[in-house]
C-alpha cells in the first residue's frame, strides 16, 4: 500500500477562494465536458469533517491505495467550500448523499427557490444528480447499498402497546404525537408537515431539541414526547430503548451514499472499480455499527475502516 497521510482542517486556506486556474470546466463552457477521464495516481479525498464522512474518507483511500493510488485526506466541513474545490481539481474525490448534493447543485445553479430534484426514488434522484454534476467536470459514481436519511424512532415499549412497526400504523393509530426534533421540522416538507400529509399522524407539536440528539432521545425516553427525528445509521437507539419506524411510505428523499469524483482527474475506470468495491457489502446497518464504533468506543476512523475492509476481504490481513 501507498504512503497515505491525513491533511488537517488549517489548510482550508489553500482551497478557498478557488483560484481561476481549474482542471474543471470553465462556466461559459458547461455543458461541454469532452475531455477523457482523468486518472491521476495522486489523489486527495474530501471528508465533510463528521464521523460517518470520516469513515467513508477512509475506506475510500484505503481501497484508492489498494489499488495503487496515493491518497491524502482533507476535512472540509463546508461544502461550499469543498465542492467549488472539487470542481477545481482540488479535492478529488468526495462522499456524498445522493438527494441532499442533487438538491444542493440544483439549488447552486437555480437559486435557492428552485424545485428540488432529489425524491425518494434512487434512479430518479440519480439522474438529475448526474445531470447537475457533469456540466461541472464532476462523475458521480454508482450508488451502493447503504443510506443515511431522516428517520424517525419512538420507545420499543410504545410500539409494542400500539402494535406499531411503521409510520402508517402511527398514522392509523390516531395517536397524538408530540415530536422531538430540529426547529425547522416544522416547515420542512419531509418532517412534521410530510407525516401529517402522508401518513396522516397528528403532530400536536415540535419540541425543538436537534436531529437524533441526547437531549431529544432523553426526552421520548422519559415520555414526555412519543417521537424523535433521527437517522437511518444512527447506532445509539438501542441506549435510550428506541426503534425505528419504517418510511413505508417514501416520504424520505433516496440520500443513499455516493461516491463524486473529478473528472478529469479521477474519473478512471480504475477509480471506479476501487470504490465499487465498497458497494457490494457496505449496507446500512454496517454503517450505523462503524459510527457507534468511532463514537461510543472511541475508535480512530482509520482503524475502524481498515478492520471492516478486511473482515469482508477487501484488504490483505498483513
Amino acid at each position: 500500500m501507498r504512503s497515505r497521510h491525513t491533511v488537517t482542517a488549517a489548510l482550508l486556506l489553500l482551497l478557498a477562494p478557488v483560484s481561476a486556474c481549474t482542471t474543471g470546466p470553465a462556466l461559459e463552457n458547461q455543458g461541454e465536458v469532452t475531455a477523457p477521464p482523468g486518472d491521476s495516481k495522486h489523489l486527495t479525498i474530501g471528508s465533510a469533517g463528521f464521523t460517518e464522512s470520516d469513515l467513508l474518507a477512509q475506506m475510500y483511500a484505503l481501497l484508492l491505495g489498494r489499488a495503487g493510488y496515493s491518497t491524502k485526506i482533507i476535512s472540509v466541513t463546508n461544502r461550499e467550500i469543498y465542492e467549488p474545490a472539487l470542481e477545481s481539481g482540488q479535492i478529488d474525490v468526495v462522499p456524498e448523499y445522493a438527494a441532499t448534493f442533487a438538491d444542493w447543485l440544483n439549488a447552486k445553479k437555480n437559486g435557492a427557490d428552485a424545485t428540488p430534484v432529489g425524491s425518494p426514488d434512487l434512479a430518479t434522484t440519480m439522474k438529475a444528480l448526474r445531470a447537475l454534476a457533469a456540466p461541472r467536470g464532476l462523475t458521480v459514481l454508482d450508488a451502493g447499498r447503504s443510506v443515511d436519511q431522516n428517520a424517525f424512532a419512538v420507545t420499543s415499549a410504545y410500539a409494542t402497546k400500539h402494535r406499531l412497526k411503521s409510520l402508517s400504523d402511527l398514522g392509523r393509530s390516531g395517536l397524538p404525537v408530540r415530536l422531538a426534533a430540529g426547529d425547522e421540522c416544522v416547515q420542512r416538507p419531509y418532517c412534521a408537515p410530510g407525516l401529517k400529509k402522508t401518513y396522516g399522524i397528528d403532530i400536536t407539536g415540535v419540541d425543538p431539541k436537534g436531529v437524533g440528539t441526547t437531549q431529544a432521545k432523553q426526552a421520548v425516553q422519559s415520555g414526555r414526547d412519543q417521537m424523535v427525528l433521527t437517522t437511518t445509521t444512527d447506532a445509539t437507539l438501542d441506549d435510550f430503548g428506541l426503534v425505528l419506524l419504517a418510511d413505508d411510505k417514501h416520504l424520505q428523499n433516496a440520500d443513499y451514499l455516493v461516491p463524486v469524483v473529478n473528472r478529469s482527474r479521477a474519473g478512471s475506470e480504475g477509480v471506479r472499480k476501487a470504490l465499487g468495491k465498497l458497494n457490494t457489502v457496505l449496507t446500512t446497518k454496517d454503517l450505523a455499527r462503524l459510527n457507534e464504533q468511532v463514537d461510543s468506543w472511541r475508535r480512530l476512523p482509520e482503524d475502524v475502516a481498515r478492520t471492516y475492509l478486511r473482515s469482508h476481504g477487501l484488504l490483505p490481513d498483513d
